[in-house]
């Protein structure tokens, strides 16, 4: 089973090489044709521990993997590094199912694939033969950056240079990365917003794409790990009573660049009784208008939210389930270019039918979130993130009348403390750092360990550039003999 390019025009790689590789030549993002993904049978992977099940579906979707080999991987990268066993845990709230996803060393969802990319990447270059450095290039709109960066830090034979928008991440988000320890680590502030952070970094893969790669979900090898959850998340609301076996479970996700979804939405594809998966967006509400329209309009005022992660026009991985649902390379190549050259596109009716078939959009504004995190703390007593909240706010507008839902909480409320202590009716000041203490104070729920001390470590990178000189500063830094701090 081989990985193609979205767009077509380049040709096809093993799964080792695609993840090597980030970015296929052509523009386009590696993926399995739809009559090629595999299908597994969910009954032979619900008594298996989260290591044992990632290591199927990895086997699975990476077939240069054996599941011997996968599992060995996944034990590596997370062995030690989740505060909690169960890597990704439900929990029962009020009633409400929360998938808690910031258990690991940065306190986000992105951990989880974070952990173990940094060893399939490795396993892959060996795999492919590749005996240069690889420079891991990657755009975080808040939370990609840190997961990043800490994964692969002082990981032989790779580099990772990391762009993040200067004024468009959380103090706290900012902090962690700015304070990066590692001898093979950069971190490089845009002036700008996270898509011209993204869009820099694909001009630069197009410009010189040898010994690059990516660790953004643009990276197929970034993406699949994110499917495990899914799957362990049925099978825990299995266990806990609240659906039947083979009854379909609808997940509600917050929504940015497309990856986190597209992982559920491959889990449907392999088998998993999927029902509904509810884009969740914020202000920034592009998603909602396609899925509803079927234009999607990047031409639209950037909002800087309080759930900074989802602050995206362009997201990226809908290019993966546009080939997937129409199984047309071509007319994901026509409908980028529309993209790039005119800031919009319309989907065919045909493909937007099946999207809505498996998709359903809602969004919700500042005010709104807030309101959900009051909402949920003054009744269950269950403390959420931004992001948390807008899928908790989808999952209610969806109602409870289509079955049970699963709240994807993809971080922890301490990396957004001012916006969740304004939240509760308290003065939010303006030290980020000071009101993490409060939030522990005002309600009992511990802060990551990992979080603690944020404040008094030293800030290691300070460099800061405009979108156009990207690639001249990634040229620098490249050609640089030593990055340690």
């Amino acid at each position: 089973m081989l990985y193609s390019s979205t767009r077509g025009g380049a040709p096809a790689v093993s799964s080792a090489q695609a993840i090597v590789d980030g970015l296929a030549p052509d523009g386009g993002l590696y993926v399995m044709a739809p009559d090629a993904l595999p299908k597994l049978d969910w009954r032979d992977l619900k008594d298996l521990e989260y290591p044992a099940l990632a290591a199927r579906i990895l086997s699975a979707l990476l077939p240069d993997f054996s599941v011997e080999e996968a599992e060995a991987l996944v034990r590596r990268g997370y062995s030690g590094k989740f505060s909690d066993p169960r890597i990704a845990p439900l929990v029962d709230a009020g009633g409400d199912l929360f998938l808690e996803l910031f258990h690991g060393p940065t306190a986000a969802f992105k951990d989880v694939a974070l952990c173990l990319l940094p060893h399939l990447m490795t396993a892959s270059s060996a795999k492919c033969g590749h005996t240069g450095d690889i420079l891991i290039l990657t755009a975080t709109s808040g939370d990609t950056g840190k997961a990043a960066l800490e994964g692969f830090r002082d990981v032989d034979g790779i580099r990772i240079l990391v762009f993040f928008p200067r004024d468009g991440v959380s103090p706290v988000q900012k902090a962690q990365m700015v304070t990066q320890t590692g001898r093979n680590v950069g971190v490089c502030s845009v002036i700008g917003n996270f898509d011209d952070a993204q869009t820099g970094v694909k001009r630069i893969f197009a410009a010189m794409p040898e010994g690059l790669s990516s660790a953004n979900s643009i990276n197929i090898g970034r993406l699949v790990p994110q499917v495990v959850y899914y799957y362990s998340a049925y099978f825990d609301a299995l266990r806990m009573g609240r659906i039947r076996e083979g009854e379909k479970l609808n997940y509600a996700v917050p929504t940015g660049n497309f990856g986190d979804i597209l992982a559920g939405y491959l889990a449907a594809e392999l088998g998993l009784p999927v029902g509904t998966l509810l884009c969740a967006s914020n202000a920034n509400n592009v998603l909602t208008d396609f899925i509803d329209t079927g234009v999607y309009d990047r031409r639209r005022p950037f909002h800087k939210t309080l759930s900074p992660s989802m602050d995206i026009l362009i997201s990226s991985n809908l290019e993966r389930l546009l080939y997937l649902l129409s199984g047309d390379p071509g007319l994901v190549a026509s409908l980028m270019a529309q993209l790039s050259a005119e800031g919009r596109y319309t989907a065919p009716d045909a493909l937007m039918e099946k999207l809505r078939a498996r998709f359903a959009a809602f969004c919700c504004d500042d005010v709104g979130t807030q309101a959900a995190i009051a909402e949920v703390w003054e009744k269950h007593h269950y403390l959420m993130d931004t992001h948390t909240a807008v899928a908790w706010r989808a999952a209610q507008d969806f109602g409870k009348e289509h079955g049970p839902t699963v709240i994807l909480s993809t971080a922890s409320p301490y990396k957004f403390p001012a916006a969740v202590l304004g939240a509760l009716g308290q003065a939010a000041g303006s030290d980020e750092f000071a009101m993490m203490d409060a939030l522990e104070t005002l309600s009992g729920v511990p802060m990551p360990a990992n979080l603690r001390g944020l404040r008094e470590r030293p800030v290691l990178h300070t460099d800061c550039v405009a979108p156009a000189d990207m690639l001249e500063y990634v040229k620098r830094r490249k050609a640089e003999p030593s990055w340690a701090k």
